[in-house]
């Protein structure tokens, strides 16, 4: 199997966006990423498209933090989101709902 690094998993969701699962949804996202494959990431997703860069985004209306090893096996599936933000392993700011529904927005395969 092929191992990813968290930055081209990151890039990946420009490919694996379902603009069917968020029609009309324009977002910014922040993710904030800690460790040896920490950096930031920026997710805008509008006009039925997903694009990443990297940065600081000035008024994002979502938030997660995770380490960057941590988030790469979510993205795999590997790990259960949700039971790492339980665990305070991956912390979430701003839209909860958006948060919540972000994961269907991308097919992501490993």
């Amino acid at each position: 199997m092929v191992e990813y690094t968290v930055k081209e998993l990151v890039y990946k969701h420009e490919e694996a966006f379902l603009p069917e699962k968020a029609v009309g949804l324009e977002a910014v996202v922040q993710y904030h990423l800690t460790g040896d494959e920490g950096g930031d990431y920026i997710i805008t997703i509008a006009d039925d498209k997903c694009k990443v860069s990297e940065g600081v985004a000035d008024n994002p209306v979502m938030t997660m933090t995770a380490n960057g090893g941590y988030f790469r096996d979510v993205l795999l599936g590997k790990e259960d989101g949700m039971k790492g933000f339980m665990g305070g392993k991956l912390q979430l700011t701003g839209d909860m709902n958006l948060a919540l529904k972000l994961i269907s927005f991308f097919k992501m395969g490993g």
